[in-house]
Order: C-alpha cells, then structure tokens, then sequence
C-alpha cells in the first residue's frame, strides 16, 4: 500500500467500480440473512429486524453514493458507517455477533479502497474492533468477545489481502480505460494529419503532373508560334513533335501519379537520367543554354529521386515562364557529409522575394518548399530584380540509404 499524504476526499467516485460493489453487495445481503436467522432462531423480533433492515438499506446506499457527496472525507464516512453498524448491533441483541463480525470486517476492507494506506487501515481496524468490543460488553455478551474476535481477526486479514488485489486491479483497469482513451484520441489526431498530407500530396502530384505538362506544352506552342511567324515551318513541325512527345509523358505522369495515390508504390529511378531529361527537355522547349553538372551515376532512395526530380523541373519551368534568363545553369553533388546539393542559377530579370511572399497562387514554389520540408532539407532562394535568382538546397541523404 502507499505510504503518502492522506486525500481529503474520498479518491474515486464508488459508483463507477461496480467490480468492488458487487462483493460488497453481497456480503451485506450474507451478514443481513444471518444476523436474521440468529435473532429470529433466540427472539424473534419483527420490528426491530425491519428497523435492521433499513439500517442495512441505509449502510449499502451510503457506501453506493459516496462519491457523490462532495462534502464527505473518509474520516467522516467511517464514523457514520461505525455507527450505523452499532445501531444495528443494538436492535439486533441476539443477531448482533454476525452484524459486528460482518460489517466491521467489510468496513475495514472498504477503508483499504478510502486511503490504501496501511497505518489507516490499521486505525480503522483499531477503530472498528474497539467498537464491536464496547457494544459487546454494553449487550452483556463480553464471555464471548474473545470468541468473536478469533473470529473476526483472521476475517479481516482475509477482507484486506482481497480489497488490496481487487483495488490493484479496478486501478489498473481504469489506468488501462484511461491509456486507451488517449490512444483513441492520438489515433484521430494521426488520422486527420495523414488526411491533410495526403491533401498535400495530392495538391503537389496534380501540380507536378498537369500544370508543369501545361506549361511545358505552353512553352513549346509560343515556340512554334514564333518559328511559323519567322517562317521557318521545318523548325516548327520539330516542334510540333517534341511537343506531342511532351503531351504523351505528361499524360503518362499523370497516369503514374494516379496509379501512385492508389498503391503509394513508384518506380526506382535514377536522379542523374531524370535531371538530364528535364534539362534537354528545357533546351529544346526554350532554346536557352543550360548547364549541368551532376555526378554520371547518382543512384539515391525513391523518394528522395521523386522529390529533387520535381524541384529541378518546377524551378526550370519557372525560369523559362518568368526569368527571361539568356544562361541556367543546373548543379548538383554529393558532399563528403552525406548530404545531397542542389543549385539552380538563372541570370533572368529576379523578383523581390518580399512580393513573391507576399502574393497568392505560386503553387509551385510552395510545393518546393513542402518537399523541401519533407525530406528535412533547407531552401535557400537569393533574387533581386535584374540580378537573377538562385536557388540552393541541402538535404541529408540519410546514412545507409544511399543506394
């Protein structure tokens, strides 16, 4: 039992632990049909045992609705439940023997569920004997106290070793009831987080599939717009075919996207061969140089591969879409840390980044930064109007996942 401060109210609301009421109940109902037969078996009494009756009631109801009188301290409970017992000892005179035993035993039991401290259970115990030996004496019956307490002694050694287990365990129930709760609660908190990334997820897949397609095939249509103008009709039919080619993978991404969201499955691909078709995808689509200089075999985890793939595509569609830049280069290495460094440089026209910021609708700069964040990596973007941008990032590989 524990050993600390004594609460000033009764710990725990008694009507909520029907696995310690039950016991009790039936004790009660046990002690009441034998001081019964004792008294009726001597004397029989019809008033007095209906007077015991409702002593008994009145016991069991205040044991059942204790923790709903606010005011009660356990100290006050066991006094009136002491004398309780003693009235109906006292209108019980030859039944009396079975009321003592029975209720003082159960009531040191009770008092292990009131404090579950051993020196108050032993004063209860004190308590409760010096009781039943006053009133046994009072009804002239003190020949027999030494009787009734060999009875009652190891009676209520056995009461308390039971109210102990069956206290340890209503306690870890409602310790287990509360643990489960939390856990339902954690696991609607993981629910509704998982659904606002698979929101996010899906915002990125859409944008990286349909809206980069769109306007790559946007790019290629001003292309071959402008090669009709110029006349230059060969040049423009080339075009024309990159840009069919151009429909045709976009369409498969976004196939793969859908097929993704489905099994959350992706195929191995490597980083170095899809940098390089972005990058010749670029060239051919705008006509600007575009340097790249990444490592001839950079094999990495899918999802990593994933994410740097739709970062150095989303940034090269926005250079040719926003920067009017003459030269892009495109870098990318491995660090001796085992981090992975991505660098895209233009010498277009820039941006404030203050406005970039601030405006709606740059879905594709936000989406940088949620794979960024994702893959716990760092985003660095430096622009200034007429300066050009560049944008650097840093993400940990991951020890053992380079493959």
């Amino acid at each position: 039992m524990k050993k600390g401060n004594q609460e000033s109210k009764i710990p725990y609301e008694w009507d909520q632990l029907p696995e310690a009421r039950t016991p009790v109940f039936i004790w009660i109902i046990l002690t009441h049909i034998a001081t019964i037969t004792l008294q009726t078996v001597s004397e029989p009494l019809l008033l007095n045992s209906l007077i015991f009756t409702v002593l008994i009631i009145i016991h069991f109801l205040l044991y059942s609705f204790i923790g709903k009188v606010k005011w009660m301290k356990p100290w006050i409970y066991i006094v009136i439940q002491g004398g309780i017992i003693l009235l109906c000892g006292f209108t019980m005179p030859h039944g009396f023997p079975a009321t003592f035993v029975g209720l003082y035993t159960l009531l040191i039991g009770q008092s292990v569920g009131l404090y579950y401290r051993a020196s108050k259970v032993f004063m209860v115990s004190i308590f409760s004997i010096l009781s039943m030996s006053f009133m046994t004496v009072l009804l002239e019956q003190s020949h027999a106290l030494f009787t009734y307490l060999i009875i009652m002694i190891p009676m209520t050694v056995s009461v308390v070793g039971y109210s102990v287990m069956l206290f340890r365990q209503v306690y870890a129930k409602r310790e287990l009831e509360a643990s489960l709760r939390e856990l339902e609660m954690a696991h609607e908190e993981v629910e509704q987080l998982t659904i606002a990334n698979e929101r996010q997820r899906m915002a990125r897949d859409l944008h990286d599939t349909l809206a980069q397609g769109l306007a790559g095939l946007i790019m290629q249509l001003e292309a071959i717009n402008a090669h009709l103008n110029s006349g230059n009709i060969k040049r423009g039919q080339e075009v024309v075919h990159q840009a069919m080619g151009r429909v045709r993978e976009a369409l498969a991404d976004a196939r793969s996207a859908i097929d993704d969201l489905r099994s959350h499955g992706s195929e191995k691909r490597n980083l170095t061969e899809s940098i390089c078709d972005e990058v010749n995808r670029f060239r051919e689509a705008t006509g600007v140089p575009c340097e790249l200089q990444i490592p001839s075999i950079l094999s990495l985890p899918t999802l990593l591969t994933e994410h740097c793939h739709h970062i150095v595509s989303e940034s090269l569609i926005n250079i040719a879409r926003h920067a009017r830049a003459e030269c892009v280069s495109v870098k990318v290495e491995k660090g001796a840390d085992n981090i992975l460094y991505l660098e895209i440089r233009d010498d277009g026209i820039g941006f404030m980044q203050e406005e970039i910021n601030n405006k709606t609708g740059h879905y594709g700069l936000l989406g940088m930064r949620e794979r960024v964040r994702i893959l716990k990596g760092e985003l660095i973007i430096q622009s200034q109007p007429q300066k050009g941008t560049v944008i650097k990032i840093e993400i940990p590989i991951g020890t053992g996942e380079l493959r």
